[in-house]
């Protein structure tokens, strides 16, 4: 007799108890045994099909949407040029100083006759050029330091965290404010940098700190010990893996631009030319009627609130969606 039947003889029975069990036990066993063949998903699809389902980020890119659309064709949309005052007429500094809701006016006009529906419609395009510009130059400059510091280490990554931890320890209106406040001539432009010089230290802290923790991960690795230049290694490797949180760092950013350059302008650091209307502007000269018709503050401030809501709803929920750790 062959040494191996006791285990043949074992192996046998076990095949028939698998066999007798039949019905649910055996696609049971089957299922068990089976490998799910599924097609992997990537971060981003995963995220997406988080997101369709998250009524926060549906809300906020609904409301960001809204404000896109109307910024690009508010021209069009506008009833009156926001810089003609065809309601002067009815403009009385004792009696009447601000025109009320009329027909073809359904918001009133200024203290000056210009319609007041105009000038938020074309202030909105005025407002995203200023946060969307801003944003993009402050993730420039953010990434041109965060690459810096976090490719090369050494005395580079300590001179460069030292120049953002200085601009980081002041408060960012506070710096905003001094910025615009050096320029010889307040405008568009003043606000534009000021916001912008805000932003880069958070966007370079944010990259620095992703671009640090790809220096060690197994792919950055395996491509030093292939022979990878430090230059491909940085720009195909770890740049491209860092970028997902700045990415969703600047949706919320943009909130804060807009909240920033509508700070500016209503302090008078921002364009004088009121011919081209602006959130900011408009809601600090409505305050000399801010009792008496305190709608006039009242609309431009709502816009602000409602669009950096949007924008900040949207980001806190690519943010949870992207990052594995706050996902719920």
């Amino acid at each position: 007799m062959s040494p191996s039947n006791p285990m043949n003889r074992r192996k046998d029975r076990i095949d028939s108890l698998a066999a007798s069990t039949g019905g649910a036990t055996g696609t049971a066993l089957l299922e068990a045994g089976s490998v799910d063949e599924k097609p992997g998903v990537s971060l981003i699809a995963s995220a997406w099909q988080r997101l369709r389902r998250n009524p926060v980020f549906l809300i906020g890119l609904g409301i960001t949407l809204v404000f896109v659309v109307l910024a690009l064709i508010s021209p069009f949309l506008a009833p009156h040029d926001p810089a003609d005052n065809p309601l002067i007429s009815q403009v009385r500094t004792q009696s009447n100083p601000v025109p009320g809701p009329q027909p073809g006016f359904p918001l009133g006009g200024d203290d000056i006759g210009r319609d007041l529906l105009s000038r938020l419609l074309v202030g909105s395009q005025q407002t995203l050029i200023v946060g969307v510009v801003a944003t993009v130059f402050g993730l420039t400059g953010g990434l041109v330091l965060g690459i810096l510091a976090g490719a090369f280490g050494g005395w580079v990554d300590a001179l460069v965290m030292r120049v953002v931890d200085v601009l980081l320890s002041i408060p960012s209106l506070l710096l905003a404010f001094s910025i615009a406040a050096i320029a010889a001539r307040p405008s568009q432009l003043t606000v534009i940098i000021a916001v912008a010089a805000v932003q880069v230290p958070i966007f370079a802290r944010l990259l620095r700190g992703s671009m640090l923790s790809q220096r060690s991960s197994d792919h950055v690795l395996a491509a030093r010990a292939l022979g990878v230049n430090q230059r491909a290694i940085v720009f195909r490797h770890m740049v491209p893996n860092s970028l997902g949180p700045v990415i969703v760092q600047s949706t919320l950013v943009l909130a804060t631009s807009i909240i920033d350059a509508a700070a500016l302008s209503f302090l008078g650091l921002g364009n004088p030319d009121d011919r081209q209307p602006e959130w900011g502007q408009m809601l600090g000269r409505a305050q000399q009627y801010i009792y008496d018709y305190p709608h006039l503050a009242i609309y431009p401030a709502v816009c602000i609130i409602v669009v950096a809501l949007g924008f900040t709803l949207m980001g806190e929920s690519l943010r949870e969606a992207l990052d594995p750790k706050s996902r719920r």
